[in-house]
């Protein structure tokens, strides 16, 4: 077995080969990357079960679908991705050409991670081989089945000098993370989001973080409570919760939480049957170690459970729980809740509740639900996040055209707020605060991009001399005057 060394020593020397800078190449791995899922579609499926008791329409439609719509789009539109992008001139530039080039940023690292593990693994790794990286991926140890499938399929369809993967826990990714990158693409939670942070710092490696945070549900003004119940327990309830876009919290009036409630009950019966645990819809909490976590959060809270709180241990379940009366400091609200309990908060007016999102750090996604057009602007133009999607949720991330990732700074950093791990003002320390919903974005072509380097190159001859002598010693106010005009952008403007 290679060590870590070695498999970066191989990639390395494959992309200073420029074998994967042509198109041909690019689009050869793209197209057995997408041969590779639907050769497999029903392992994906088995594995995805094994791990998260995912069931087969979720885990096709969140793994399968998503990754091979990103293909289709990788695939239809990587020649005009590749092409350079030419940039309006001035007088002194008119003979130049003036373009900006994509290039491969070199060996790349993604980690993923477990919530979905196929998904959040394969879709980076799409941009990452359409911009011509060599690339370094590692599944998370936590889907155990799905890694042990990405493991064996990888190298049966991609190049094994171009493309690795490298398994192990914490340890073994600590030890990878010494190793110098040319990008890093983390998708977790935001302690390892600083580890991968202070690894990266070492060697000045950019890193693209994809996290989470709490993303609020606002509904106000006219409402379909029915239509709206729909929409939440399906964004809310899918992969149990477990999703860094799913719906955190609910904000709402007294008079729209008490319709809400009880069309939430009806909606949770229709989906699931009487009996949830034994629905074949609803998936179930990873590890042992995460349902202790959300138990806790559940014996914590001081706010009354109307619907759900049932659990059992060994089956790791626990039943879609809606709590109310839940106050601004409640245990619920401290931390991405990250499974299938959802708070609502009563609060009677729309500003005070884009004003209570504003002491949170900003969310990988704001939802807003409202018949009135009114409210939804008011919201958007009132709020920051990653994403933002008005009467639905979570799908918004399935549209390749739409970038996907988080907003950056927290929003606690505005409040200045000292850090108690390095005691400096939080809008100081990007290290410990970066942000709960992460940096960077992708999907499409944003993918493309974020494992791009945009070089800026212009290419000159030897032509207007006379006029480049403006520049030259010995300096005039009258060289000076004519130079202000001939790089003007009211000069000229041609590309």
């Amino acid at each position: 077995m290679e060590s870590q060394s070695q498999v970066l020593e191989r990639l390395r020397t494959a992309f200073e080969s420029r074998v994967t800078i042509p198109e041909k190449f690019r689009r050869t791995q793209l197209t057995n990357l997408m041969s590779m899922i639907k050769d497999n579609e029903e392992q994906i499926v088995n594995a995805l079960h094994k791990d998260l008791t995912k069931p087969k329409f979720e885990a096709i439609l969140s793994e399968v679908e998503i990754v091979m719509n990103e293909l289709h789009c990788a695939l239809s539109n990587l020649t005009s991705w590749m092409q350079p992008e030419y940039v309006s001139k001035n007088l002194a530039t008119k003979l130049d050409e003036c373009f900006v080039r994509r290039e491969p940023l070199g060996v790349v690292l993604i980690i993923g991670p477990w919530n979905y593990p196929m998904q959040l693994l394969i879709v980076p790794l799409i941009g990452a081989i359409a911009a011509g990286n060599c690339v370094v991926i590692k599944p998370s140890e936590v889907s155990a089945a799905t890694d042990n499938l990405i493991t064996e399929l990888i190298p049966k369809y991609l190049s094994k000098d171009c493309y690795a993967v490298v398994r192990g826990g914490a340890k073994e990714t600590q030890a990878l993370l010494k190793n110098r990158f040319d990008h890093i693409f983390y998708t977790g939670s935001q302690a390892v989001a600083r580890v991968v942070l202070q690894a990266a710092a070492v060697h000045l490696t950019p890193v693209t973080l994809e996290l989470g945070g709490k993303c609020p549900c606002l509904i106000y003004g006219r409402v379909n409570a029915t239509a709206a119940a729909h929409r939440l327990v399906w964004s809310k309830f899918f992969n149990a919760g477990q999703s860094c876009v799913a719906p955190d919290y609910v904000l709402c009036s007294k008079a729209t939480c008490d319709a809400l409630v009880p069309a939430l009950r009806q909606v949770l019966e229709d989906f699931y049957g009487s009996d949830i645990q034994k629905s074949p819809d609803m998936s179930r909490i990873v590890t042992p170690k995460h349902w202790t976590r959300l138990m806790g959060l559940l014996n914590r809270t001081k706010g009354k459970v109307v619907v759900g709180g049932e659990h059992d241990e060994k089956d790791r379940y626990i039943a879609p729980t809606v709590v109310v009366d839940v106050a601004e400091d409640d245990a619920l609200m401290e931390e991405e809740i990250f499974g299938p309990i959802l708070p609502i908060l009563t609060i009677e007016s729309l500003e005070e509740s884009i004003k209570l999102t504003k002491t949170k750090e900003k969310p990988l996604a704001f939802y807003v639900f409202s018949d009135e057009s009114s409210v939804v602007k008011k919201v958007l133009e009132n709020s920051s996040s990653g994403g933002f999607c008005s009467n639905d949720g979570i799908v918004h991330m399935a549209l390749p055209g739409l970038p996907f990732g988080g907003v950056g700074m927290c929003q606690a950093g505005l409040l200045r707020k000292r850090c108690k791990r390095c005691s400096h003002m939080r809008n100081q320390c990007s290290l410990c605060h970066p942000g709960n919903s992460g940096f960077g974005h992708y999907h499409g072509h944003w993918g493309f991009e974020a494992f791009s380097h945009q070089r800026a190159v212009m290419l000159r001859g030897w032509a207007l001399e006379k006029l480049n002598a403006l520049r030259y010693p010995p300096y005039s106010d009258e060289k000076l005057s004519w130079l202000r005009w001939t790089t003007s952008p009211k000069s000229c403007s041609i590309m």
